[in-house]
C-alpha cells in the first residue's frame, strides 16, 4: 500500500539489567529515518518495546497503516495474540513493564498497527542495522536513565515515580 509507513525496531541490553538501547528505522515511500537512544541500566525486552513505542511516536500524523517489524517474541505475541488488553482489563497486576506497556497502547490506538516476528540475526538488513543502532545507542557515554526501571528496583530513586 502507497501510504503504507513500515517500522523495524530492536532492542539490545549488555547484561540483564545492565546498559540498553534500541534502534528504530523508519520506511514511508523513497523517506527513510533512524532513531536511537541508550540507558544505563535497563532490560531487553524494555528496550524491544520502547522501540515500538518511539517508532509509532514518530509518526506526525493519526490514523496510520503501520506495520512494525520486530524480532521480540515478548512484544509481537503480547500484542498479536492479545495478551496485553487482558493485562491491561487486570491492570497490569503482576506483569513487567506497565509503564511501557501503558504507553504502547496510547499510541497503538491512534493507528492501525500489524506487526510481524522476524528471526534476529537473520541476515534480514534493517533488523541488522536496528541491532547496530540499539548496540551503538548503550555504548555511548552520558545514558539516559530509565527511571521507571531504577526506581522499581533501588528504593533510593522512588522519588522519580
Amino acid at each position: 500500500m502507497a501510504n503504507e509507513i513500515l517500522i523495524y525496531t530492536d532492542g539490545a541490553a549488555s547484561g540483564n539489567p545492565g546498559p540498553g538501547g534500541f534502534g528504530v528505522i523508519l520506511k514511508a515511500g523513497i523517506h527513510r529515518k533512524e532513531l536511537m537512544a541508550g540507558f544505563r541500566k535497563t532490560t531487553n525486552n524494555r528496550m524491544e518495546l520502547l522501540a515500538v513505542i518511539i517508532g509509532l511516536e514518530a509518526l506526525k500524523q493519526p490514523n496510520r497503516q503501520v506495520t512494525v517489524y520486530s524480532d521480540s517474541r515478548y512484544v509481537v505475541d503480547a500484542i498479536e495474540k492479545g495478551w496485553v488488553f487482558g493485562w491491561e482489563k487486570k491492570g497490569f497486576k503482576d506483569k513487567k513493564n506497565p509503564d511501557l506497556w501503558k504507553r504502547f497502547l496510547a499510541v497503538f490506538r491512534q493507528h492501525q498497527v500489524k506487526l510481524i516476528w522476524i528471526k534476529g540475526h537473520a541476515n534480514h538488513p534493517e533488523n541488522e542495522r536496528c541491532d547496530q543502532l540499539a548496540v551503538q545507542a548503550y555504548k555511548m557515554p552520558d545514558l539516559q536513565i530509565d527511571y521507571y526501571y531504577e526506581a522499581e528496583h533501588d528504593d533510593s530513586l522512588n522519588f522519580f515515580i
